[in-house]
């Protein structure tokens, strides 16, 4: 069963976590050693790793879930408005 290709979503989603996550460790601790310069990477590329799989893949989406239909139709209960009388109209004799 062959992987399937990461999405280009995907790509620029883990791109820019790894990029922005790894400045932002750098500048909060400061660190100067080559020891943690290599944990911070090793970090961010988790990081970014992690948001890449969760970007949702293009074209698969969970089935719509199916309900079932009434048994009988839903009818209005509004009453019938009550007849109004006609006015008795006079015939003209000729």
């Amino acid at each position: 069963m062959a992987m399937p290709r990461p999405t280009a979503a995907q790509l620029a989603y883990g791109s820019c976590t790894v990029i922005l996550s790894t400045l932002a460790m750098l500048l909060l601790s400061q660190t100067s050693s080559g020891v943690g310069i290599a944990i911070i990477a090793v970090a961010a590329l988790a990081l970014g790793l992690l948001v890449a799989m969760a970007v949702p893949l293009h074209g698969k989406r969970p089935a719509a879930v199916e309900q079932p239909a009434p048994k009988e139709p839903v009818r209005a209960s509004v009453p019938a408005p009550a007849p109004t009388p006609e006015p008795v109209r006079e015939r003209a004799v000729s």
